[in-house]
């Protein structure tokens, strides 16, 4: 999953950090945060504070690039964790989707 993002400096920083991670290991993927890093003119409205980065799906990051250049950030990423991850945890392992035709039903 990505997720692309164009956030300037301030309080979304701490979020930035914090919300991807709690996506990926609640969801059992890799994402990739994608950041912009400098400043755009004319509209000055703040510094984008970049730090992208690669996400396991135990909400661990793994590669992370930096707050000020432009750089491609590239990492491996060990598929097979995404089945031990789901199986392993409760979110995907105890799921019942034959039940939720009921939930959808008018």
């Amino acid at each position: 999953m990505y997720n692309p993002s164009a956030t300037v400096a301030g309080l979304s920083q701490y979020l930035w950090k914090l919300e991807q991670p709690a996506h990926a290991a609640a969801n059992g993927y890799f994402m990739g945060c994608i950041n912009r890093v400098g400043t755009e003119a004319p509209w000055n409205i703040g510094r984008f504070y970049g730090s992208s980065y690669f996400v396991d799906p135990r909400g661990q990051i793994f590669a992370q690039a930096s707050e000020e250049q432009d750089e491609l950030l590239v990492a491996e990423f060990d598929l097979d964790m995404i089945e031990e991850v789901r199986s392993t945890w409760q979110f995907f392992r105890d799921r019942r989707p034959e039940t939720y035709g009921r939930l959808t039903e008018l």
